[in-house]
């Protein structure tokens, strides 16, 4: 729940200082966005993961897979259990992945350290398998993913909470929603896309007065997005 904005804070020192609405101050004077104010586990991820720019493919499958076993959970819960998530399914690598059969889903499913259901494992490996036709088209997961980051004139002028709850989607995400659907992707609706790119950093989704916010906005302008291959062959004159 977001903090009030009648909420005071007192600090290690002693001083009060008053809570702005959707933000959270800790002791140190650092505010965030009050979403990650539950755990030390959530802050961590809040303020090193969430809205930075992400190009390995790796990272980016398994962000996807995630927020596929998350559906219906809060992220929190698949947070605790992520390192579980990364040894029941080889870190996450889609060319080990896509190769999982029968007897791995038999025992991904008797692991009590992931989420036992056995429509999203059997959609991990499928969609492991599709991030392998991806890479033949595309040259990787995060080529055909970064082509479709937002326009900049797309988005909120100024990113307060209320910009944010008013956009459980967006074009872009209906639009790579809809491309993944096509090449046989599964669990990869426009809301949980639109939650995997404000992870990864397709969107900055830290509202203003975040000290993330900022922090994201100089990554985002230092990353240098991944295109696509010129693929170079001979022309018969």
């Amino acid at each position: 729940m977001s903090p009030d904005s009648s909420c005071r804070i007192k600090t290690r020192e002693g001083r009060v200082i008053p809570a702005v609405r959707d933000l959270f101050t800790d002791d140190r004077l650092v505010s965030r966005c009050a979403w990650c104010q539950s755990t030390p586990v959530y802050r961590h991820y809040h303020d090193t993961e969430w809205g930075f720019p992400v190009s390995d493919d790796r990272r980016l499958f398994e962000k996807i897979c995630l927020e596929g076993f998350q559906a219906g959970l809060s992220w929190l819960t698949i947070l605790n259990k992520r390192e579980n998530f990364r040894s029941a399914f080889a870190n996450f690598d889609a060319e080990l992945v896509a190769r999982f059969d029968a007897g791995d889903v038999q025992r991904l499913l008797g692991d009590a350290g992931i989420v036992r259901h056995a429509g999203k494992i059997a959609s991990a490996i499928n969609n492991a398998q599709r991030v392998i036709e991806l890479r033949r088209e595309f040259g990787s997961l995060a080529t055909f993913v970064w082509r479709l980051e937002p326009d900049a004139a797309g988005r909120p002028v100024r990113m307060t909470h209320e910009a944010v709850r008013a956009m459980p989607s967006s074009p872009a995400s209906t639009a790579l929603s809809k491309d993944l659907k096509k090449r046989g992707w599964s669990f990869v609706g426009p809301t949980t896309i639109y939650a995997f790119m404000q992870a990864m950093g397709l969107v900055n989704d830290h509202i203003e007065g975040c000290a993330s916010r900022q922090q994201a906005l100089d990554a985002r302008a230092a990353f240098i997005p991944p295109v696509e291959p010129i693929l170079r062959g001979t022309t018969s004159l």
